[in-house]
């Protein structure tokens, strides 16, 4: 599977009122690993960036004046892209960016949707901690992601960092706790993922022998009695 975690910085907060993007940066994983392949851009919008948006970001309109625009790198870009799954934290925002400035192009590209999948970890993120904060700050803390060097966002910063946390939030439990080990918890997941080797070889497929799918049968045929016709099991096969 090839994923590309994306983030981009634009103008202002509304494509419909002619906000445009400023930069764009992509990390590629390939089977859940970063490969260490990117793609990083600075934009210039052919318009003023907000005054709001350059304390978020600090990328100011003198550096994006000798900057490319988008029209001069859509086609490297949107071959970077295209085929993948791409992974946003609030994906909404920057891919109705993408989409304008596709439409604005004019070529045919239509929308990114035509091209790459997505998965938006804001709304992974809230699934799995409903009624917390969600934002990329605080997963960080949560999963023990180094966010050190982001005192201002910046698109592959940013991207870099999204990556970490969205292989730590989807690296699946870590941990189980039985027997109230834990008060008041029966499980606990851990921050600190141990990692398999990827050299590692192929684990080996063990299957059931004839006389144990047999006892396995007639397990559920007393389950099924005992419960009067209710065995799930039996249903579901």
């Amino acid at each position: 599977m090839r994923q590309i975690v994306l983030d981009t910085e634009t103008t202002g907060l509304e494509p419909s009122q002619g906000h445009r993007i400023i930069e764009i940066g992509c990390v590629e994983l390939i089977n859940r690993r970063l490969t260490g392949r990117h793609y990083h851009q600075y934009i210039n919008p052919e318009r003023e960036v907000d005054e709001g948006a350059i304390e978020v970001h600090g990328i100011t309109n003198e550096f994006l004046a000798d900057k490319p625009v988008f029209d001069t790198i859509a086609a490297e870009f949107m071959a970077f892209i295209d085929g993948a799954q791409l992974v946003i934290h609030n994906a909404p925002f920057d891919i109705g960016f993408m989409d304008s400035e596709l439409a604005l192009l004019d070529r045919g590209y239509g929308v990114v949707a035509d091209h790459c999948s997505v998965v938006d970890t804001l709304v992974l993120a809230r699934q799995r901690h409903p009624g917390q904060k969600n934002n990329l700050d605080a997963l960080c803390k949560r999963y023990d992601v180094d966010n050190s060097q982001r005192d201002l966002h910046g698109a592959l910063l940013d991207a870099e960092i999204l990556a970490d946390v969205y292989l730590m939030m989807t690296g699946g439990q870590t941990a189980l706790s039985l027997g109230g080990q834990q008060s008041g918890a029966e499980q606990q997941v851990v921050s600190d993922i141990r990692r398999l080797d990827p050299n590692r070889a192929a684990l080996p497929v063990i299957r059931a022998s004839g006389e144990e799918l047999a006892a396995h049968r007639d397990k559920l045929a007393t389950v099924e009695k005992a419960s009067g016709g209710g065995c799930l099991w039996l249903k579901e096969s």
